[in-house]
């Protein structure tokens, strides 16, 4: 039980990103959630549009889970837009300017702010819808056949 406290904050995140992929369904994205589209990074959820576009998003259940999070600016060189997901209750003023909003729980989402939209270079944008396919279908297939889920990387290596 010592390791409790630590747990639930993944877990309080963790619920954040359902919201946030049940909500970006109603906008016709398919998501991914933690997705490593290069290494030594691993995005909260990963979301591509029916236009191909990609979105970052990034769920904080707590101002210590922000503070904590050194990398998410490397993350904007893998998407179209940038976004926090966070609880209604977060204080989302010491969240950078020129970033996406999102309020989250584990039941649905409302965008608040849309991030800027920063086009990915047409070869990243290949490589990575690529990688997404590949995850995606790799994850299927492990949750179909439990048997082999170990053989299976689901975190692939980049292309």
């Amino acid at each position: 039980m010592a390791d409790l406290p630590d747990i639930l904050p993944a877990m309080a995140g963790r619920q954040l990103a359902r919201g946030v992929s049940r909500a970006l369904r109603s906008y016709d994205f398919a998501t991914l959630e933690e997705f490593v589209p290069a290494a030594g990074l691993r995005v909260d959820v990963m979301a591509l549009g029916p236009k191909g576009e990609f979105w970052v998003i990034e769920c904080k259940s707590s101002r210590a889970d922000y503070q904590s999070d050194s990398k998410w600016h490397k993350y904007i060189d893998w998407c179209d837009r940038f976004f926090w997901a966070v609880p209604p209750d977060f204080p989302h003023k010491i969240l950078p300017e020129g970033t996406g909003l999102i309020l989250a729980d584990a039941y649905g989402a409302e965008i608040v702010q849309m991030g800027p939209n920063t086009a990915l270079p047409a070869a990243r944008r290949r490589a990575q819808t690529l990688r997404f396919a590949r995850t995606a279908a790799l994850r299927d297939q492990a949750a179909r056949d439990t048997g082999i889920s170990a053989f299976l990387n689901q975190n692939l290596p980049p292309p």
